[in-house]
C-alpha cells in the first residue's frame, strides 16, 4: 500500500508541469473546463477536475490565460483561451519541453 502511494506521488510530481503545457497548448481556442478535459483524454493525458480547474485559474491569474463567462444551455460556463502573454511564453516552454525530452531520452536509454 505505501509503495503504491509512494509511486503515485511520484507520478503526480512528474505529471505536475506536464499539464501546464499540455493545456496552454490546447487553449488556442476557447473551451470551457469540461471540453478542456475531454480534449486532453481524448489526446491520451488524463487529468483530474481538481488538478485542472485549480490550475486554469492560477493560469489565469499569471496573465498566460484569459476568460469569459458565457451562457449556454441555460448555465454559464467558464471559458478560457490563451491571452498574448501565453502564446509569447508557449514557444518557450515547447522549446524547454523539447530539451527535456532530449536529455531524459538519452539518460534512460
Amino acid at each position: 500500500m505505501a509503495n503504491t502511494e509512494s509511486l503515485e506521488n511520484v507520478v503526480l510530481e512528474l505529471r505536475r508541469g506536464v499539464i501546464v503545457l499540455a493545456a496552454l497548448s490546447q487553449l488556442g481556442t476557447e473551451q470551457y473546463g469540461y471540453s478542456l478535459l475531454k480534449q486532453l483524454s481524448d489526446l491520451g493525458l488524463e487529468v483530474d477536475q481538481g488538478t485542472l480547474y485549480p490550475l486554469l485559474r492560477r493560469l489565469e491569474a499569471q496573465g498566460v490565460l484569459e476568460s469569459v463567462w458565457k451562457l449556454e444551455e441555460s448555465r454559464p460556463r467558464r471559458y478560457y483561451v490563451i491571452s498574448a502573454e501565453g502564446k509569447k511564453l508557449l514557444p518557450k516552454l515547447k522549446k524547454e519541453w523539447a530539451g527535456i525530452v532530449s536529455v531524459m531520452d538519452r539518460m534512460l536509454a
